[in-house]
């Protein structure tokens, strides 16, 4: 059970582009913070800042969420770290900092640690590193990948596509394991199931690799793949942080019980509870290997100390319905792609939490004769697989080194929409879809609606996304609002709206009144939360501030390149 993966760059040879798979490593997301914040606020360089005072773990679960959201207000009981409400009720981060407290959004801190990595990408390569593929669970929504194209361009990065980690976890997997041309039967393609479990979210994508034009003589020869996305299902709230939050719980329940101190004292304490995760997380990875370990955390509360067993038995008890979780979102991916699971030629496992023990014996269990294949390192895989993207986008095809650039050159992505998309429509809250769920992207597609009052010359559009009948039960991702209708008895006006769902998973939303020709293509009203221009341009101005000083006292500066993140 390794430590979750960190945040992790890759580069392609002799490209200026780089990837970056965002991970939930603690300790560089700590160090990437402290280090910002002490060069921001005008600190020298000498000295390790102690990430106790700025300590961040899954800071990602933020980004493009409201600071009122269920899931949210969840999470900020267990974090060991201070957030609040801030404008338009976007989570805001609170850290102390030397007597000082400073605030940070959470596009600030994807920003930082997308600056870490590009700098370990320009330390590889020696050159300027302008442009990124930037991967996202499957599952995040569209404000967070408008998030994080906030976070990308206050980094001073061009996105040059957003891609799904399990997407780009088959690439890595499919380009060297795919079997030559002509192979029999399996020049047909092989359908591979990608279980991607991570720090704090799971992607699960059913894809199909295969040579396009198998039965083209033209193209069946030619070295090139299409990697076409069947189905995806997940949960952006399971991973290896929920592991933890159970036995953390666990043992404060434990600790309370035998020492009977109030609830409310232990849990307020945010460096005894940080101090306990760490010995939690240390335990979940010793039972991969043991089948006891134990968890002591010195004065955990009034000076009293905590000690107790933990068991691998326990631990899997403890996670029952995690787990459980896990082989649901399998069935659900196989049953959106009408397929059994005896049609599945490979199960590839990717991201930290998918050594546990557990989730490996009932995937085995759930394939049977099915081999789990672990020949992609589960925590390099996505950067690698997006480096490849990055480089065919960049048409990177000159270097006339071997095979592979050749199927790099050719290799084709067909990605699907996670979830649908539509607007609400009738007084009873109906989600009128728009683009359903499972389809092929970049799509565009138009539906025709009418008003709902007599002589209405404005029509309002809420815009929703998920799988509910009812939008009360789906999430909001703004209101689109178009003007100058002609007035007309309820129900004559023609109204097109037509979604445009690009390449990176975002959403552009157009409207045309057919009588009139008025037109508004403004897209979304920011019911998001989504940064405003002036602030994302405020944010890059304050991180090349920060670059630059960097810079300066770079050569005073301890390196510690122990993670692939470079650590200053």
């Amino acid at each position: 059970m390794a430590e979750d993966a960190p945040s992790t760059a890759a580069a392609a040879e002799g490209s200026q582009h780089a990837s970056a798979a965002e991970g939930g490593s603690a300790a560089a997301l700590a160090a990437s913070v402290a280090k910002a914040a002490r060069e921001r606020d005008g600190g020298g360089g000498g000295g390790e800042l102690p990430c106790a005072s700025i300590h961040l773990p899954q800071a990602k679960r933020l980004i493009g969420r409201r600071f009122s959201d269920k899931s949210v207000q969840e999470d900020i009981k267990l974090w060991p770290f201070k957030v609040i409400a801030g404008p338009d009720d976007r989570p805001t981060i609170v850290v102390q900092h030397e007597g000082k407290e400073m605030q940070f959004v959470p596009e600030e801190v994807s920003a930082m640690v997308l600056s870490k990595l590009r700098d370990a990408a320009v330390a590889y390569l020696s050159e300027p590193v302008t442009d990124a593929v930037i991967t996202v669970p499957v599952y995040f929504n569209n404000a967070q990948r408008e998030a994080t194209l906030d976070a990308a361009a206050i980094a001073g990065l061009n996105v040059m596509r957003i891609i799904n980690e399990p997407s780009a976890a088959a690439i890595a997997y499919g380009l060297d394991k795919m079997p030559p041309p002509a192979s029999g039967a399996d020049a047909a393609g092989r359908t591979v199931l990608i279980f991607d479990l991570g720090g704090g979210t799971l992607d699960v994508s059913l894809l199909n690799i295969a040579r396009p034009g198998n039965n083209s003589s033209s193209n069946s020869d030619n070295g090139s793949f299409e990697f076409e996305v069947k189905a995806v299902a997940g949960d952006t709230h399971l991973g290896g942080a929920d592991f933890d939050n159970a036995m953390v719980k666990h043992c404060i329940n434990e600790f309370i019980r035998k020492n009977d101190v109030a609830e409310d004292g232990v849990w307020s304490n945010q460096k005894a509870i940080r101090r306990l995760r760490s010995a939690c997380e240390r335990a979940k990875r010793l039972l991969s290997f043991t089948a006891q370990t134990s968890i002591e955390v010195d004065s955990l509360h009034d000076g009293v100390d905590f000690c107790a067993k933990m068991s691998r038995s326990r631990f899997e008890e403890l996670n029952k319905e995690l787990f459980g979780k896990c082989v649901k979102a399998v069935e659900k991916c196989l049953e959106d792609a009408k397929m059994d699971k005896s049609a599945v030629h490979d199960v590839v496992l990717v991201g930290g939490s998918s050594r546990i023990p557990k989730v490996q014996s009932m995937l085995h269990d759930f394939f049977q004769e099915k081999k789990l294949r672990h020949s992609v390192n589960p925590d390099e895989a996505v950067a690698y697989g997006a480096a490849i993207q990055a480089s065919i986008l960049n048409g990177d095809s000159d270097n006339a080194d071997a095979d592979a650039d050749d199927k790099k050159r050719v290799m084709i992505l067909r990605d699907i929409t996670p979830l649908s998309l539509g607007v609400e429509i009738n007084f009873d809250h109906t989600m009128s879809v728009v683009i359903p769920r499972n389809t092929f992207i970049p799509t565009k597609n138009t539906r025709r609606y009418t008003t709902l009052y007599d002589n209405q010359i404005r029509v309002s559009f809420p815009v929703f996304e998920g799988e509910s009948a009812s939008t009360l039960d789906n999430n909001l991702l703004g209101k689109f609002v178009l003007s100058g209708v002609l007035p007309a008895p309820r129900g004559v006006p023609q109204i097109d709206v037509t979604f445009d769902f690009d390449t990176n998973g975002v959403l552009h939303v157009f409207a045309e009144d057919m009588g009139t020709g008025s037109k508004n293509n403004n897209t979304i009203t920011n019911h998001s939360g989504r940064l405003k221009k002036e602030d994302v341009e405020r944010m890059s101005r304050e991180a090349r501030s920060y670059n630059r000083k960097r810079k300066r006292t770079r050569s005073s500066l301890q390196m510690n390149s122990g993670n692939l993140v470079i650590l200053e």
